[in-house]
C-alpha cells in the first residue's frame, strides 16, 4: 500500500518560524578571542545590523562597562550577573529590535545554553559567543563546550607559546592558586604549547624566579625613590 506522507507547510511572513545563529570563538587566553569577536560584531553594525554586546560583570580588568582587547581596542557592553536577565533590563521593545548579541568571556555565564537556546531558537538572533574552552587544569571551563551542539559555527584559536613560539592550544597557570575561576592576565596566566604545558613545572618555577626578580627590581627602585 502506498504511504502518504504530508508535506511540510510553507509558513512566510510574520508567522515564519525565526532564523537565529550561534557561533562559537574558543581557544586558550592570549588567542585573540575578544578581538575576532570584535570584528564580527563591528561588521555586523557595518552591515546596518543592531547589535548588543554582553560580558560577565565579573570581569573588571580593563572596564567595567566596556569590552576590551588585550590590546586596548573597546567596545560598548552591558556587563551581567546572568544572561537570561539581559531582555528585561534593555527593555523589551529594544530587545525585539536586536539583530546579533555578542559575549564576551562566556564561560562566566552558568545559563549561557539556556540564553543561547532562546534567543537563537525562539527569538531569531544572531548570538556570537567568545570563551574559553578549557580552563589551567585543560577540563571543560563553565558551560561553553555545551553549546557546540547549538552552534552553525566553531572558530579554534591558537595563540603562540611564550617559550617557543609555536602554536598554543593550553592556558598555563603560573601561580599557586587552585580556584577555577581566576581572573587576571598575564601577571597569572601564559598560553603554551603542548609540550611545555607537561612540563610546566619548569615552567612554573622560572617564571617564579621571574617573577620574584621583578618585584625584587620594584622594591628595589620604590625603596630609592622614598629617599628623595
Amino acid at each position: 500500500m502506498a504511504s502518504f506522507k504530508h508535506p511540510i507547510p510553507f509558513i512566510s511572513g510574520k508567522d515564519r518560524y525565526p532564523s537565529g545563529e550561534v557561533h562559537v570563538i574558543v581557544g586558550p587566553m592570549f588567542a585573540g578571542k575578544t578581538s575576532s569577536l570584535l570584528r564580527r560584531i563591528k561588521s555586523e553594525v557595518d552591515n546596518g545590523r543592531n547589535v548588543a554586546m554582553l560580558k560577565s560583570s565579573k570581569d573588571t580588568r580593563y572596564a567595567i562597562d566596556s569590552v576590551v582587547t588585550h590590546d586596548g581596542i573597546r567596545f560598548p557592553c552591558w556587563a551581567l550577573q546572568d544572561l537570561m536577565s539581559f531582555q528585561e533590563k534593555y527593555g523589551h521593545d529594544a530587545y525585539r529590535k536586536l539583530d546579533v548579541i555578542g559575549i564576551d568571556e562566556a564561560q562566566f555565564f552558568e545559563d549561557l545554553y539556556e540564553f543561547c537556546c532562546k534567543a537563537a531558537d525562539e527569538d531569531g538572533k544572531i548570538v556570537i559567543v567568545a570563551g574559553l574552552d578549557g580552563d589551567y587544569l585543560r577540563k571543560s571551563f563553565g558551560s561553553v563546550l555545551h553549546i557546540i551542539p547549538l552552534a552553525d559555527t566553531v572558530t579554534k584559536l591558537t595563540a603562540r607559546c611564550e617559550l617557543c613560539c609555536k602554536r598554543a592550544f593550553f592556558t598555563l597557570r603560573k601561580t599557586q592558586e587552585t580556584q577555577t575561576e581566576l581572573i587576571a592576565g598575564s601577571d597569572v596566566y601564559m598560553p603554551v604549547c603542548r609540550y611545555h604545558y607537561v612540563n610546566s613545572e619548569v615552567v612554573t618555577e622560572t617564571s617564579k624566579n621571574v617573577l620574584e626578580s621583578v618585584k625584587r627590581n620594584n622594591d628595589s627602585l620604590l625603596d630609592v625613590a622614598t629617599r628623595f
